[in-house]
């Protein structure tokens, strides 16, 4: 697969130890509020490492920043641990306002340019897989599965005021009204959706409940008994008494989300790598990016898991822990989302990086 703007940098004081290891900490829930880590009182200068982007990829980068702090090596950092979505992110990021873009796609053609345009050179790294979602209200006693072209008819934009009732979509179905929940415009679960299921990013219709921020529209689909909605993996598991999840038919046979499912790729098309795209200036000028990314790589197998989504293979962590301490900067993909993309496919891809 070609390389799109792959330059190969080292970056001076990138070799950094590896951090010691931890016992696993308790599972910890997707509820998002923005942290801001106090300074503590030592001699070397403060440093704020400023994160912002994928609300699906936060929960990861909640729980890493958290257990972060209490070690040594970071207690000299502030973190500020935000999220907006994928996309409104990737235009901080772009535009030099922080360290490290959570993302739930991989970078776009167009925010590559803008990245270029302010010389924002990028390390894109790989940190877990998400099984995107489809769930409804428990309540719901009439839908267990859903095929993808049955997702496609309920939210490509001809259904627009048209797709209104559970019938409509499988005749067998309660007649009953269909209340639409999912991801908003700057959200990359958006993109990936759309392109996954009505076959062109960002092709959706537009009345349903939108949302970047994905407790909303679990609180959404919770209360509603008509209800259905998309979201990642994490929020569905830390609500299964809240929800219910429709098994996925893509022609093979349903298949409800789970790591095993993702992990044996099965669970197709939405199935999907997550990644984190670090400033290669702020490692250059920021010592606390730099020890805070590397720990980030050397703790994400555990907390992937506490926060439900799923980790990549040893060998895909140990290529992003390489290619962060060469600098290695640039995207492996062609500015647009890579759909059923499959662990041992990344992983291929990253080896050729």
């Amino acid at each position: 697969m070609k390389t799109i703007a792959s330059i190969s940098i080292f970056l001076a004081g990138c070799g950094v130890a590896i951090a010691t290891a931890m016992a696993m900490p308790n599972a910890v829930s997707p509820t998002k509020q923005p942290l801001r880590f106090a300074q503590a009182n030592n001699s070397e200068p403060t440093a704020t490492v400023k994160t912002d982007g994928s609300s699906t990829v936060y929960p990861i980068t909640k729980a890493i920043a958290e257990e972060f702090k209490s070690t040594a090596t970071g207690k000299n950092a502030q973190l500020l641990v935000n999220f907006s979505g994928t996309s409104a992110g990737f235009k901080k990021f772009c535009a030099g306002e922080t360290d490290i873009s959570d993302a739930s796609r991989p970078i776009r053609t167009d925010e590559m340019e803008a990245c270029n345009n302010n010389k924002i050179r990028y390390i894109e790294l790989p940190v877990a897989y998400d099984a995107l979602t489809i769930a409804v209200n428990p309540q719901n006693t009439w839908a267990k599965n859903i095929t993808v072209a049955e997702l496609k008819k309920m939210w490509e934009p001809a259904a627009e005021g048209k797709i209104t009732n559970w019938q409509q979509i499988r005749s067998a179905w309660s007649d009953r009204p269909l209340k639409l929940y999912g991801a908003g415009k700057d959200s990359g679960t958006f993109d990936y959706f759309t392109e996954a299921v009505v076959g062109k990013a960002r092709a959706s219709r537009q009345d349903y409940t939108a949302s970047e921020d994905d407790d909303e529209l679990v609180e959404g689909v919770s209360k509603d008994l008509n209800a259905l909605g998309y979201f990642g993996f994490a929020y569905y598991e830390a609500n299964q008494d809240k929800l219910k999840a429709l098994a996925v038919d893509s022609g093979r046979g349903a298949v409800l989300p789970s790591r095993q499912a993702v992990e044996k790729a099965q669970y197709e098309p939405l199935s999907r790598p997550l990644f984190i795209y670090v400033n290669a200036r702020s490692v250059q000028l920021k010592p606390a990016v730099r020890r805070f990314v590397d720990f980030y790589i050397q703790r994400a197998p555990t907390l992937v898991s506490s926060v439900g989504y799923i980790p990549l293979p040893a060998e895909g962590y140990r290529l992003t822990y390489i290619y962060f301490n060469r600098g290695k900067v640039g995207t492996v993909f062609e500015g647009k989302s890579q759909i059923g993309l499959t662990i041992g496919q990344l992983l291929r891809r990253q080896a050729k990086f």
